[in-house]
């Protein structure tokens, strides 16, 4: 029996309840573009490598003594209490850590003000909103808006960066004719 036939052939005894389906991965998958509507592809991903910076361990989770390690560097110092305040504020799933979904909640939360520990705020302030594509706290809010009004912003945004990706292979590409011109000039 080739694959295509066992597929089959276990949809239909699914379909008859003669069968369970397994539990599919895909659905527990998380995906920031899709949830996150309002923050755009450059914002979640200067949210990404922020949580990837003070994600220490690496695994995925930012926990209590990298949240500390975290307010510090940002100069905003907590108190323990203070610190499980903050992650009992967002933590979803009370694992007593932050994931990467929960991060973004952090700055969900904070644009729609709904922020209670004043160190999430302090969180929130340290992310340069000009650097991710608004001129200022004061236009972010039109920008989103403006974004959400786009049908296809985020093939936008993609095709936008392969157009950059490709100038700049281009540009690699002359200057790398250029200095074989000069090379050849010695030769």
């Amino acid at each position: 029996m080739n694959e295509l036939a066992e597929k089959l052939a276990r949809r239909a005894k699914i379909n008859e309840g003669e069968e369970k389906p397994r539990e599919s991965s895909s659905s527990t998958r998380f995906n920031p573009y899709v949830e996150f509507p309002d923050m755009s592809r450059k914002e979640i991903k200067e949210h990404e490598n922020n949580f990837k910076k003070y994600d220490t361990s690496r695994d995925g989770f930012i926990d209590l003594t990298e949240l500390k390690y975290m307010m510090e560097k940002l100069g905003h110092p907590q108190t323990h209490v203070g610190l499980k305040g903050m992650i009992a504020e967002i933590d979803e799933d009370s694992d007593g850590m932050i994931n990467f979904r929960e991060y973004l909640l952090i700055f969900h939360k904070a644009a729609r003000g709904e922020l209670l520990a004043a160190g999430l705020s302090e969180i929130v302030k340290s992310v340069n909103v000009s650097e991710v594509g608004a001129k200022g706290a004061a236009n972010f809010f039109e920008q989103l808006a403006a974004k959400q009004t786009q049908a296809n912003k985020f093939e936008d945004e993609i095709r936008q960066e392969q157009e950059e990706k490709k100038r700049e292979a281009e540009e690699a590409k002359k200057r790398k004719e250029a200095f074989k011109a000069k090379i050849g000039g010695f030769q």
